[in-house]
């Protein structure tokens, strides 16, 4: 009985934290957490740190990084999956936007820059504003 009790529990806590993601504590956190999963193939989680604007630009473009992702060889994705993120530049704009420049282990020379905005409380990708 103990343990049915705790299995309820730990998945109410699961379904409360949407798909199981922790929300973002700030910029870097949000910008972290998308950069991984974008390089790990799980859009579903990259989805879930994205700002989701009323004309559905961020999800048009988020399904060309997918789409893009989608074309390498298993070899490369899993390549992707092992690098490292290496923080290029990281700029606070105000106290609500950060540009967050990135590269990664596996392509050192491919810059990425990426916004992440503070959106009703909560730290998100907007990839219609890349700088």
């Amino acid at each position: 009985m103990k343990q049915l009790v705790l299995l309820f529990l730990a998945a109410a806590v699961a379904c409360n934290s949407e798909a199981g993601y922790e929300k973002a504590e700030d910029a870097q956190d949000a910008g972290r957490e998308f950069i991984r999963a974008s390089l790990d193939g799980n859009y579903k989680k990259a989805s879930f740190y994205l700002l989701k604007d009323s004309t559905g630009t961020n999800l048009r473009l988020l399904d060309r990084w997918k789409e893009g992702y989608n074309h390498y060889t298993e070899e490369q994705k899993v390549s992707f999956k092992d690098a490292v993120i290496r923080p290029v530049r990281i700029t606070n704009l105000n106290d609500s936007s950060v540009v967050y420049t990135y590269t990664n282990s596996f392509e050192p020379k491919d810059t990425t820059s990426i916004k992440i905005v503070r959106w009703q409380g909560d730290w998100l990708v907007d990839l219609k504003d890349i700088h």
